[in-house]
């Protein structure tokens, strides 16, 4: 098993679901229970999916969440894609929060090719 505290994309992820947090704060509330609720879920996924799968028994249960938080990632990118062409938020960096998704993303990959 692993500490899932201690894992690299565990800790990222936490950063990132905090973050996307603070955007959706920013949404009207008229977004609040639409693509904010969305963005945000995709984002928790993330990092709960990689703690749950560090607590089952086998490498091979474990990659099964890593690859449903991988999933979410590209979920949460594509979330981010949205609402910036919808221009929900003006004042957001949305391309410096797409290149955290996607270099977590890779670290995702990367540590779940290390325990397959």
């Amino acid at each position: 098993m692993h500490n899932f505290r201690q894992l690299r994309i565990w800790i990222d992820s936490v950063e990132l679901t905090k973050d996307i947090y603070l955007l959706t704060q920013k949404f009207s509330t008229e977004h609040r229970f639409g693509i904010s609720s969305q963005l945000y879920r995709a984002a928790v996924s993330i990092p709960s999916n990689i703690a749950e799968g560090s607590a089952r028994k086998s490498e091979k249960d474990f990659g099964h969440f890593l690859s449903m938080s991988l999933g979410s990632a590209f979920e949460l990118e594509t979330q981010l894609i949205i609402a910036e062409q919808c221009d929900l938020a003006t004042d957001v960096n949305y391309q410096k929060l797409l290149v955290r998704v996607q270099a977590l993303q890779k670290q995702i990959k990367a540590f779940s090719n290390t325990i397959a």
